[in-house]
């Protein structure tokens, strides 16, 4: 089988199939990866350790922090305690739910998760009708650097009432 018939059909299972976990799997969050296909997880307890990523998903699909996976437990490991055995997408995450096979700890970060993307599309609704406007002068949609300070240069009025005395004085000296 050739490698990009061989990508297609690991990126089929993991996208089409909805899996549920066997009664030795456990549902676990990645929170940071460690190099080398290995990654830091946590279960709904509270527990952590590594799990490694099989060599089938290598270079084939990316699991960033905060991605829910199915991990098959490794009696052998000390540090490394499982492997991956599915990763759940948001589409997964909701067909466990409505099973009741999803764990009561990662219950609230769902619904969190879920509430901050639905603001978040609410304010970039309410956004992009604020920016319909006739103005020249709105820059608002221009790009800001986050890596500079912003200084807010304001002219006091004590140095402009300097400017007109020296001003006038110029004037009169010249008459």
């Amino acid at each position: 089988m050739s490698q990009a018939t061989k990508r297609k059909h690991v990126v089929k299972e993991v996208l089409g199939d909805f899996v549920t976990p066997a009664e030795h799997q456990q549902i676990v969050k990645v929170i940071g990866s460690r190099g080398n296909n290995l990654h830091e997880a946590v279960t709904s307890q509270g527990e952590s350790f590594l799990v490694s990523m099989p060599t089938k998903f290598r270079k084939n699909i990316w699991i960033k922090r905060g991605d829910f996976v199915i991990v098959d437990p490794i009696e052998e490991g000390d540090k490394v305690k499982a492997e991956i055995s599915s990763i759940l997408y948001k589409d997964h995450i909701q067909y466990l739910q409505k099973q009741q096979l999803w764990p009561e700890g990662f219950t609230e970060e769902a619904s969190v998760q879920e509430k901050s993307s639905k603001r978040q599309e609410k304010e970039e609704k309410d956004s992009n009708e604020e920016e319909v406007s006739d103005s020249e002068d709105d820059e608002s949609d221009l790009f800001v650097n986050t890596n500079r300070c912003n200084y807010q240069y304001s002219e006091s009025e004590e140095e402009e009432d300097s400017e007109e005395d020296e001003d006038e004085g110029r004037t009169e000296n010249a008459s």
